[in-house]
């Protein structure tokens, strides 16, 4: 007879449930982290199981210890199972015996279990924008200092500012505070400087499809290593998704809806996913370097300047597409007229306008999900 298991995972404690294809519980036990060996002999002598646990932070060590002896190892999505979070009798037993129900009726919503070195990507790109954000946070620290005294400056913190800076007359303890500030401010630019060469490291040893990803990603305008290796981290992974309003739904940026009777009221985007992936960086250069670029690729699309002329080989394009993807950034922009999209300047305003500023993850999901639908 085979078993479904239920399992509630914590820091420092293990709930397991144990029901039958009838949803009767046979059996449950408690387990602290610690116990690990003897958890596994007991699942072991349950005999054939199968095994779900919601996809919380610190469940890798445990699915790497149940794997070898479970028919089947789930991811519960916990945002999906919300019937849990919003019961009135929650417990940690009565979790468990949830999760066991639900996959002896085959209704578990099933989370995403990133590859190890997606994983090990994310630490990176995570690590990055924590280095980045605490050296934005002593920067205003600084120029907080700095402002005390009417000395804040827009170029504060070039090699020449911070020699002025270190030359004004100060409170001592105001002194000693923007000496460790800078100090700090060092140490950080550092690591920002050693996280960013273990990225490349990292990307210089990708296998043949990321890095495809890599050079797809790298051929739009405006969308540099920070946004390429954000955008790969947090997505891992084209196949993921079969459409663009897939995508657009994992990142957030959809826009929710509510219907009834006949009548819709449209919300705002769900902000639902990665906050790191649904932020994007701010562009590079502004909108005007980015023209030219827009234009070519309004003339190159002719009466269909929402195409963009990006290659699709890197995502295993091999029809008669031309190397075009559809972008809904830029509009509609359809034209009826003889010349085509060339005889329309607003259509090149647009064109660049959607360049220069959805250059981010609404740019590259068109992008993504255009070469990986195909």
């Amino acid at each position: 007879m085979k078993k479904f298991v239920g399992v509630d995972l914590h820091k420092q404690r293990i709930v397991v449930c144990v029901v039958n294809q009838a949803r009767q519980v046979l059996t449950s036990a408690r387990f602290t982290n610690a116990e690990s060996i003897k958890l596994a002999a007991w699942l072991k002598a349950l005999g054939s199981f199968d095994l779900v646990l919601e996809a919380t932070a610190s469940y890798e060590w445990f699915v790497k210890l149940v794997e070898p002896l479970a028919g089947r190892v789930l991811l519960a999505h916990p945002r999906k199972m919300r019937i849990i979070a919003e019961s009135t009798r929650k417990s940690d037993k009565v979790d468990a015996r949830v999760l066991a129900e639900f996959l002896a009726l085959d209704m578990i919503p099933p989370a995403h279990r990133p590859t190890p070195r997606q994983r090990a990507h994310r630490k990176l790109v995570r690590r990055r924008v924590c280095v980045r954000a605490r050296l934005t946070s002593i920067k205003n620290r600084i120029r907080h200092v700095a402002a005390e005294y009417n000395a804040d400056r827009k170029d504060l913190f070039t090699s020449e500012s911070l020699k002025y800076l270190r030359g004004l007359k100060l409170d001592p303890v105001d002194r000693w505070l923007v000496q460790r500030l800078l100090r700090e401010l060092k140490l950080y630019r550092d690591e920002l400087k050693a996280v960013d060469r273990q990225l490349a490291a990292f990307a210089r040893t990708a296998p043949a499809a990321e890095a495809g990803h890599r050079a797809l990603l790298d051929s739009i305008p405006a969308v540099g290593p920070v946004t390429r290796e954000t955008f790969l981290a947090e997505v891992a992974g084209p196949e993921r998704f079969g459409s663009q309003k897939k995508l657009t739904s994992y990142v957030g940026l959809a826009p929710g809806q509510r219907e009834s009777a006949g009548r819709r009221h449209d919300l705002g985007i769900t902000h639902s996913g990665s906050p790191i992936l649904r932020a994007g960086p701010a562009p590079r250069k502004e909108e005007g370097h980015y023209r030219h670029r827009a234009e070519a690729a309004v003339s190159d699309a002719g009466r269909h300047p929402q195409r963009t002329a990006v290659p699709r080989t890197a995502a295993g394009d091999t029809g008669d597409s031309g190397g075009r993807l559809t972008s809904p950034c830029c509009g509609s922009g359809r034209s009826s007229r003889p010349g085509g999209a060339t005889e329309r300047p607003e259509l090149k305003r647009n064109a660049s306008a959607c360049v220069a500023r959805t250059h981010g993850t609404k740019r590259m999901r068109s992008v993504w999900c255009g070469g990986a639908a195909t």
